[in-house]
């Protein structure tokens, strides 16, 4: 099966940053990350969903966690710089990064937004993160990807 490259993974070669696509089937009425751990055969904890927030302060932000915690708005606002934050609403993804849902990388927005990523990223040799598409994942170091996108790594999920 020829895998078409995505825009994050032609970033990622530019870069020299070695990684792995993987597909998986989607199921377009589950795009969970808990879905796409199964079709990988990985552990959930290693499967990070990109999530797109707005800051009183900052603006927009992108916070990366695991698949199976959600986003803490007010570890995610402090870390941030932000009072408050919030999830962005559902027709303002594609616009704002390029992405649509369940196909929204950290890599390759429309902007270098500044992105969060969550502390358990670094107790794995690799991690998951969306290619940019539905049914397609990229395999990266943690630190690969913390560097690349320039990423602060904290506690923000629970």
């Amino acid at each position: 099966m020829k895998i078409n490259k995505t825009n994050a993974a032609r970033l990622l070669d530019k870069a020299k940053i070695a990684y792995e696509l993987i597909p998986y089937a989607v199921d377009e009425n589950n795009l969970a990350a808990d879905h796409v751990a199964q079709e990988l055969g990985e552990n959930i904890e290693q499967v990070f969903k990109t999530l797109v927030l707005r800051g009183d302060k900052s603006g927009i932000f992108v916070c990366v966690v695991p698949g199976n915690r959600e986003v803490n708005l007010k570890q995610a606002a402090r870390i941030s710089g932000n009072k408050s934050a919030e999830m962005i609403a559902m027709k303002e993804l594609l616009p704002t990064t390029g992405y649509i849902r369940g196909g929204c990388s950290p890599i390759g927005m429309k902007k270098a937004f500044p992105t969060y990523i969550h502390a358990t990223c670094m107790d794995f040799a690799y991690i998951y993160i969306s290619a940019g598409v539905r049914g397609l994942q990229i395999k990266i170091a943690p630190s690969d990807l913390v560097r690349f996108v320039r990423a602060t790594v904290g506690e923000i999920a629970e």
